[in-house]
C-alpha cells in the first residue's frame, strides 16, 4: 500500500487555488494585484473605528455585521481601540446599547 500525498502548498504562505480556466493562482499573486490596484481595503478594526466615530455611534449588532466577528471578539476590539487612545462611551436606550468613540488627537 502506498501513501498518497494530499495537495499541499510547496511553501508556507504560498496557498494555491485554481481559476476556472485551470490556471494556478497563489496568495503572493493576489497580493501583487492588490498593490497594483491601489490602496489596501480598510481593516476590520478601521471599519469598527469609523462606525464608532459617527454621530449616531454603532450598536453591537451593527459592528458584528460590519466585521463578521463574534460578539466577544467585537467587544475585545473595543478594548483595543481604547488602548489606542479612542475615548469610548456607551448608553442604553430601550434595551439597546449604543457605543460611541472620539478619535485620538
Amino acid at each position: 500500500m502506498t501513501k498518497t500525498r494530499k495537495n499541499k502548498p510547496s511553501r508556507p504562505g504560498k496557498e494555491q487555488s485554481r481559476e476556472p480556466g485551470g490556471e494556478i493562482i497563489t496568495t503572493a499573486d493576489l497580493r501583487s494585484v492588490s498593490v497594483e490596484r491601489g490602496a489596501k481595503p480598510p481593516t476590520n478594526q478601521q471599519q469598527l473605528a469609523s462606525l464608532l466615530v459617527r454621530d449616531e455611534g454603532a450598536t453591537l449588532d451593527q459592528m458584528i455585521a460590519a466585521t463578521g466577528w463574534q460578539p466577544h471578539t467585537t467587544r475585545a476590539a473595543l478594548t483595543g481601540l481604547k488602548k489606542k487612545g479612542y475615548a469610548l462611551s456607551s448608553d442604553k436606550v430601550d434595551g439597546v446599547r449604543t457605543y460611541r468613540a472620539v478619535a485620538p488627537e
